[in-house]
């Protein structure tokens, strides 16, 4: 039993996720109660019923006390987690034991991040943001909902099932020759050729990618383009899984031929079955990942009239549409946090998808909201904290080039849109307080304009980048189909030979048999390097058709099971400061190391790592890159230096001696990042 929960401050639900079972736990408290001759209440009605007592509960807290729950749980063992987001309550419970604080914690920033991801700085105002997550319009709450808990039962699949998402890394496809080849060509033919032509409206191309399933075969940026964080690319990798999901159970029995490190096997391939992209046609084994649950009624007059969101229908987005999304770019005059991309997630063939993001044409606007916000923002921490007149600008851009800067702004703008005559407004009564002789100036009483400063700039940047491509009005601002069909096709004449090779090998990748000579008695690795955000571990095939190293069936579930388990062990130690865990479990041996190196690849002496509270942000790079802030951290140490983070977990048979062990890692540390070993960067 599963629910996901974002309400605001007065109880009202801006949006839900729950799987069937809730849902029908749900529907046993509230539905069966009605009177005869009534229908049942609508889903969202009982979700808000069963939720208002307690989110009531938090706000008052946070009101009286100045804090809140952050997890407790119920006599039914019921476990719920909580965090608040500005005026955003996140509720995550969990009732069949099978996510514990950690992993509930994980999916609400996950969840989070996804939002940001989709609605950029809108998400920095609590009135604008409510506005956004639940419209008006129930046909478009309905989509957008949708989409959400697509997004979302994606993002747990494969955190269940896919080692790059179970340490928040990404997984390259280990062909050096092949990969060197597929940069090059985006480089030198695709990119330059979409770049080059007038079709592309405005817009140009930074970053192109080839994806198979979600592993990555190639990835280039132009030269002109802010570097892609791991945090943007595997929130980006969710939503090209979420497009066009990946079907890894139809395999041939015969595919794990292919990667035979013995050469005395034939060179088997196979095609899988296209995996459909309507998701109600979805018939596969595994858990259908976009599928809405729905009442199940028996009496087919009252599922007629159940008017709960899930049930309407609605109609799908054109592919050719870009979706609208907004990362992190790092430019020479500073960081700007989510900035608008268009992202075409072109379809290849089943499993292999060509990604394209492009600058848009106005995104100059963006950055400058962005620095005005921040501006406000800060001016309005310093005024909270009791700093006034020329103290609560200290550290600040001079406050006279910030006033000239936003009155060019506004002015560039125009007065024709009621936005941009909003933000004239409130700027106006902001510097008659704020500059006029006379006027409060710099003090408390400015407070509550900074805060609708920062709502009418947040409501431009809504206005430029959300809205009218929510409507359509930029259409024409956008790659053609033609040319988005152009791209497609040039991607695929270059692949076609190799399609089914890469559809085999993404899931074998590498594997432990190419090992096994050196390391006697080493069962599974995973080996990531934290500072580019890769990481490299043989593949863990658990499919009853395919045979791996493992076997297949109970013992390599088994496996499975305890590489997961591994991993959320030495998270919670990591967490507490612990740079080395070794474990006894039964017959398995396991260690985990993390260590830091500096450009040559010397080994950095060790540092105490910063021990976190139980309920910080999770340890990980996808909702919060933890670990950019410890690089950060063991800088500190060493200014000026190049500094690199890497961390191995290891399992092996329990009699296998320690000090052999401990060798295995030290030598599997040193061979993993072979340049011969390893596609280029």
């Amino acid at each position: 039993m599963k629910c996901l929960l974002i309400a605001s401050d007065s109880a009202e639900v801006l949006f839900h996720w729950t799987d069937p079972e809730f849902q029908q736990n749900v529907y046993e408290q509230y539905g069966a109660s009605q009177e005869e001759g009534q229908g049942p209440p609508a889903f969202e009605d009982s979700i808000n019923t069963l939720f208002a007592p307690i989110i009531i509960s938090c706000s008052t807290m946070v009101d009286r006390l100045g804090d809140s729950y952050a997890c407790f749980a119920t006599e039914n063992n019921h476990t719920y987690v909580l965090h608040q987001f500005d005026e955003c309550l996140y509720i995550a419970v969990n009732g069949d034991g099978e996510e514990g604080e950690d992993e509930l914690r994980r999916k609400i920033y996950v969840m989070k991040k996804m939002i940001e991801v989709l609605f950029g700085m809108v998400t920095l105002s609590s009135n604008l943001l409510r506005k956004e997550l639940r419209p008006q319009d129930t046909e478009q709450r309905t989509r957008l909902w949708k989409h959400l808990q697509s997004l979302l039962e994606t993002y747990s699949y494969l955190r269940d099932n896919d080692q790059s998402f179970l340490v928040e890394a990404v997984e390259r496809l280990i062909h050096p020759t092949l990969c060197e080849q597929c940069i090059e060509f985006l480089e030198r033919r695709l990119v330059q050729q979409l770049n080059s032509t007038t079709e592309r409206a405005g817009e140009e191309v930074l970053h192109a990618f080839i994806l198979v399933h979600t592993k990555l075969l190639a990835f280039y940026s132009s030269r002109n383009a802010s570097a892609l964080t791991t945090s943007d690319l595997l929130a980006l990798i969710i939503m090209a899984q979420n497009m066009y999901p990946s079907n890894t159970d139809l395999e041939d029995p015969g595919s794990e031929e292919v990667e035979s490190t013995s050469g005395s096997g034939p060179e088997i391939f196979y095609t899988p079955e296209p995996s459909p992209t309507d998701r109600s046609s979805n018939h596969s084994d595994k858990p259908e990942r976009g599928g809405t649950p729905v009442f199940q009624f028996a009496d087919p007059d009252i599922q007629i009239a159940e008017d709960s969101l899930q049930t309407l229908e609605v109609t799908p987005p054109d592919p050719s549409t870009p979706g609208r999304v907004f990362l992190e770019v790092s430019l020479k005059e500073g960081l700007y946090p989510m900035m608008p991309h268009s992202m075409y997630c072109l379809p290849l063939w089943p499993g292999i998808n060509l990604v394209l993001l492009t600058k848009i044409p106005n995104s100059g606007v963006a950055m400058s909201v962005y620095v005005f916000l921040e501006a406000f923002a800060k001016l309005e921490k310093r005024l909270s904290e009791g700093q006034e007149g020329s103290a609560a600008m200290r550290g600040q851009p001079a406050i006279h080039d910030l006033r000239s800067k936003l009155d060019k702004f506004i002015k560039v703008l125009g007065p024709s849109e009621l936005q941009s005559s909003q933000l004239q407004s409130v700027w106006t009564e902001f510097k008659n307080r704020a500059f006029t002789r006379g006027g409060p100036g710099f003090n408390k009483e400015l407070l509550p304009w900074c805060k609708s400063m920062k709502t009418q700039l947040c409501g431009i940047y809504k206005q430029c980048f959300i809205t009218e491509s929510n409507r359509g009005a930029d259409a024409t601002q956008r790659l053609s189909p033609n040319l988005q069909e152009q791209a497609q096709t040039m991607v695929q004449e270059k692949l076609m030979d190799w399609k089914d090779f890469l559809l085999v090998k993404s899931k074998r990748n590498i594997t432990m048999v190419s090992y096994l000579e050196d390391f006697p008695g080493l069962i599974h690795f995973i080996c990531v390097d934290r500072s580019t955000g890769q990481m490299i571990a043989p593949s863990l095939n658990v499919s009853e058709h395919t045979a791996s190293e493992l076997g297949k069936g109970p013992l390599a579930h088994f496996i499975r099971r305890k590489v997961w388990a591994l991993v959320r062990t030495v998270r919670r130690y990591l967490q507490k400061g612990y740079s080395t865990v070794t474990l006894r479990d039964g017959d398995l041996y396991f260690c985990y190391f993390i260590w830091f190196e500096n450009e040559t690849g010397y080994k950095l002496e060790a540092v105490d790592l910063p021990i976190l509270t139980d309920d910080s942000t999770p340890i990980g790079m996808l909702a919060w890159d933890y670990y950019r802030k410890l690089l950060r951290y063991y800088r500190k140490s060493h200014p000026g230096e190049v500094v690199k983070c890497y961390e191995l977990l290891t399992v092996h048979l329990g009699v296998i001696p320690t000090e052999y062990i401990l060798q295995h890692c030290r030598q599997l540390a040193s061979k993993l990042w072979e340049p011969s070993r390893n596609p280029l960067l």
